[in-house]
């Protein structure tokens, strides 16, 4: 039953049979009429009714098929042939329904002459003579209107889908391509900031060896019997040499992190102890200074499983940062603090010595220094090695500026999985 229906819907759909079932229809209605119009003088309302209802059922099925099938072969010649869709398809759909009311118009007027001539050539006033003629016209008119309002509106629904479709394909031909220049763009800078760390690299490397040895001959040369005047120019040199080998591996160090050529070994440790061990090994500087330090562990839990060798270097390097940057006499608070249970944050806030007019994007850049005149020993590499080795650890950097407030923070996962580095490693 199931295929009979099938083959039967696609016929349909073919238009063999839509045609044929759609004339033999269409001609049953009019065979219908010419009968009821033959004996409208001897027909009972009760036939007039019976005999109207099957010839309206019959012409509107077969208004229903054909009527289709000639608006189809119309649009697609008219509607496919012009430029402005919309204009055309709704010039030509008022022209339809123009044209339906002119034919029904027709037909009424047709219908209304046959009768009177029928009924001996005057006009005929009798209501019930009309009752056939008014509702046929009535009701097949209303049917073409509905089937080609439907049919236009198909039409209109139709083309609007083909194009909203191209209108898709080409949005996302177009953000495709959009992602593909992205995707160029990024491998391009991302070349170049690996060509660029590459040379940082290599050249760091390349210098380390003969500064090494240059300041291993100052402090032999310190230590031979020279004067007054010689010993001090050697101190001079031997400080200068001493700072620039020490920025010379934290570039190397950078460079290293950023390029993700890192090689991690997470450890059990503690965030207040290692505080601790950090300002014990650089009291000698922090009595030195004019500074007070304040230290607030806020985090009683401070365990955590990181690499400790970067740990040491990002406090380190905070702490650093204030005793270079911070106004005399002031204090620096130092804070350890749980951020939720997942992570754990070290704070440094300090009184910046100089007016803050960059933004904390600056700050960070490498080389980018708060002491614009370069009066301090800074190297404008602190804040770019504690944010890039932040990163490499899976944690977050930030700087909060406040007028001279400032407050540097890193905050760190409290607890990894055993495969970190390699996962650090693959995601670097």
């Amino acid at each position: 039953m199931g295929t009979k229906w099938n083959a039967f819907k696609n016929s349909m759909k073919n238009g063999k049979l839509r045609v044929i079932l759609g004339s033999v229809l269409f001609a049953a209605g009019v065979a219908f009429a010419v009968i009821l119009f033959s004996r409208l003088e001897y027909a009972t309302y009760g036939d007039q009714i019976l005999l109207g209802l099957i010839d309206n059922i019959a012409l509107a099925i077969g208004f229903w098929l054909l009527l289709p099938i000639f608006l189809g072969k119309r649009c697609e010649k008219v509607l496919k042939e012009s430029e402005d869709y919309y204009q055309t398809w709704k010039k030509e759909f008022r022209g339809q329904r123009i044209t339906l009311l002119v034919i029904f118009v027709f037909f009424l007027m047709i219908g209304i002459i046959i009768i009177n001539v029928r009924m001996g050539g005057y006009i005929y006033w009798e209501p019930s003579t009309y009752i056939f003629l008014i509702a046929t016209i009535g009701v097949q008119g209303t049917a073409c209107y509905v089937i080609i309002n439907s049919f236009m509106l198909r039409q209109l629904d139709g083309h609007m889908k083909s194009f909203f479709a191209i209108q898709d394909q080409a949005t996302a031909r177009a953000l495709e391509k959009a992602l593909e220049i992205e995707k160029q763009s990024l491998e391009k800078v991302s070349r170049s900031d690996q060509l660029r760390m590459d040379l940082i690299t290599n050249v760091s490397h390349d210098l380390k060896t003969p500064l090494t040895s240059m300041v291993g001959y100052l402090e032999l040369l310190k230590k031979e019997d020279l004067t007054d005047t010689a010993a001090d120019y050697i101190d001079v040199i031997l400080k200068r040499a001493q700072k620039l080998k020490e920025m010379i591996e934290s570039l190397f160090s950078m460079a290293k992190a950023s390029s993700g050529n890192v090689e991690l070994h997470p450890e059990k440790i503690n965030l207040n102890r290692l505080t601790e061990q950090i300002l014990a090994d650089m009291d000698d500087k922090i009595k030195a200074s004019k500074l007070d330090f304040v230290t607030i562990f806020d985090a009683e839990d401070a365990d955590m499983v990181t690499d400790s060798g970067y740990m040491y270097r990002i406090c380190q390097n905070l702490i650093e940062n204030a005793l270079k940057y911070s106004a005399d006499h002031t204090r620096v608070f130092i804070r350890t603090f749980v951020m939720d249970e997942d992570r754990v944050g070290f704070e440094v806030t300090n009184t910046s010595g100089y007016r803050i007019d960059f933004k904390k994007e600056d700050i960070i850049e490498k080389f980018a220094r708060a002491d614009s005149a370069r009066t301090s020993e800074g190297n404008g590499l602190g804040l770019a090695i504690v944010s890039t080795y932040t990163k490499a650890l899976g944690g977050e950097f930030d700087i909060f500026i406040n007028y001279d407030q400032f407050k540097a923070q890193a905050l760190f996962l409290k607890g990894i999985q055993a495969d970190y580095a390699d996962s650090v490693n693959e995601a670097l």
